[in-house]
């Protein structure tokens, strides 16, 4: 069962404008799948297969003969040899539409793209499955909690039966399409991602010890990142914990959400904040088994907050646009969850798991009254848990999660 992505017409709309498209994102959110539905026409290629890879890394011009017209070329990164005869076919056909190329480790990818590609290539993010997508919904918008965005996201919400069980289920494609043992499902994910790409990126003398690593920052997702805690925790240096963070947040696994800074604001702390892009991922590595457990236990702000930052995400990831969010938290604790920032407006933003939203929980937005005239700061919102849009001030509303 084909579950329909956001990000496809994004993706029908580029192959007019550009040679190559380039999707990356974790593994398994459903890159391959995607793009054969997108172009069924296309000749499809992974260098999954030993035979096939063999052939484009020793002998890339015969592998190109072997293989004419327009392709998928499906975890491309296994074969950087091709990069330079993409670029020469590129230029010789001089035509847009010739080459969908996905992958899974954008680290080495991007370095082949950049240095080859550039000017030839869309790149595109893809996440796990979002809440839309989940539940069947076309609304395609990025999440700017403007009037002209509610407005038009309350024409197209459906009810959510439990929120709970999607946070403890996670965004994986798989889990929705059949019947899968969740806990066996990460379990693998997790040795494969070690042993597949983790291994090739970086010597790690103990697989225990990147999961130890992987335990440590699901445990903080929605924390400020403190690197010498995990270090202290994990058994290893500062340097290896930063190694292995940008891994994970350029393998699609974790984002560093930056804090918000401008020179009126003295107090604003400039650590980032770190979040798991799959709620599942981070159940599964922190031991909590059920949906009920996260609903009832004291992690479940942080299981809420990093759903509803991750949704916000893939919103943006889904247009083809980096999320343009921060947050703020200054020496004095006072803390704004969420800052989306559009042109020169600001729309702050709090996450809580409460059905009962008051206006005392913005009280931190009075903060940034302190920004010059020429930003101009939007009504704030609560995003919650109660099931209507609700005004709680002129400049305050609450809406419900399923409004993201």
């Amino acid at each position: 069962m084909y579950i329909s992505r956001q990000i496809q017409p994004l993706i029908n709309r580029l192959l007019a404008q550009f040679p190559a498209i380039l999707v990356t994102g974790a593994r398994q959110v459903g890159k391959s799948t995607l793009l054969k539905h997108t172009v069924s026409d296309y000749h499809y290629i992974t260098f999954d297969d030993p035979l096939i890879l063999n052939q484009a890394k020793d002998e890339p011009h015969l592998f190109f003969l072997n293989h004419q017209g327009q392709l998928i070329l499906d975890e491309v990164q296994y074969a950087p040899e091709l990069f330079s005869l993409l670029k020469l076919e590129i230029d010789k056909q001089q035509k847009n539409g010739l080459f969908l190329l996905s992958g899974s480790q954008a680290f080495e990818l991007m370095h082949n793209v950049s240095e080859t590609l550039a000017g030839r290539i869309a790149i595109l993010k893809l996440q796990g499955l979002s809440l839309r997508e989940i539940q069947g919904i076309e609304f395609n918008q990025p999440f700017v909690p403007n009037n002209d965005y509610l407005n038009a996201r309350a024409k197209a919400v459906k009810p959510i039966e439990n929120i709970w069980q999607i946070i403890h289920k996670g965004y994986m494609p798989r889990l929705y399409q059949q019947q899968t043992d969740w806990e066996i499902y990460y379990s693998s994910y997790v040795a494969t991602y070690i042993e597949r790409d983790v291994r090739q990126l970086t010597n790690i003398a103990n697989s225990n010890d990147f999961t130890r690593f992987m335990v440590a920052l699901a445990a903080r997702s929605g924390e400020l990142l403190n690197y010498s805690n995990v270090a202290q925790e994990v058994g290893v240096s500062n340097e290896t914990i930063r190694r292995w963070v940008t891994i994970l947040q350029t393998s699609g696994i974790i984002y560093l959400l930056q804090p918000y800074h401008n020179n009126h604001l003295k107090r604003a702390i400039k650590t980032p904040k770190v979040y798991f892009l799959d709620t599942g991922l981070m159940a599964y590595l922190t031991k909590w088994l059920t949906p009920e457990t996260i609903a009832n236990g004291a992690k479940s702000g942080q299981f809420f907050e990093t759903f509803v930052v991750s949704e916000i995400i893939k919103s943006f990831y889904n247009n083809g646009i980096e999320p343009p969010i921060y947050f703020y938290r200054d020496t004095n604790q006072k803390e704004i969850d969420l800052i989306i920032e559009q042109g020169k407006s600001l729309y702050p933003i709090e996450i809580k798991t409460t059905a009962n939203p008051v206006k005392k929980m913005a009280k931190a937005f009075d903060i940034l009254k302190n920004l010059p005239d020429e930003l101009k700061v939007e009504q704030g919102t609560i995003i919650n848990q109660y099931p209507n849009k609700i005004y709680l001030a002129e400049d305050l509303i609450a809406i419900p999660v399923g409004f993201i």
